[in-house]
């Protein structure tokens, strides 16, 4: 078997995840493309591995490492993403860049939506009354 098949595949993959990872937005895309990447080291890893007729098949057993290095991630980045979309509401990359809280979330000075509600005058709201009478 020639050397140049699967690396050549492997270049190819390794090209798609990089694009994958550069160009998308989603966040479960973006790791998919990490595992694309991955699998391309390892079909290198194995591809020389044959070619160099290596007696203690080490590059079979670096793939093995690699791939639970993978499982670890896609199970850590997976739960990452799910705790972020429920708090955020989103998984684009792009909104998710600042990890502060964003200045509409509340104020400092006080002078935000407590400080109005502080200085209008108690008026009961319209319904009010036909609740109070209802419950009565």
């Amino acid at each position: 078997m020639h050397l140049a098949y699967p690396a050549v595949l492997a270049v190819l993959l390794f090209c798609v995840g990089l694009y994958g990872v550069l160009a998308r937005r989603n966040a479960i895309l973006v790791l998919m493309s990490v595992e694309l990447m991955l699998n391309a080291v390892n079909l290198n890893l194995v591809a020389f591995d044959v070619w160099l007729r290596d007696t203690l098949h080490s590059g079979q057993a670096l793939t093995l490492f690699t791939i639970a290095i993978a499982a670890a991630e896609i199970g850590i980045g997976l739960a990452i993403v799910l705790a972020v979309y429920r708090n955020r509401g989103t998984s684009a990359v792009d909104d998710l860049r600042d990890t502060a809280e964003r200045p509409d979330d509340g104020d400092d000075d006080g002078s935000g939506a407590e400080g109005a509600a502080a200085e209008e005058p108690d008026e009961p709201a319209p319904g009010a009354s036909q609740k109070a009478e209802a419950t009565a």
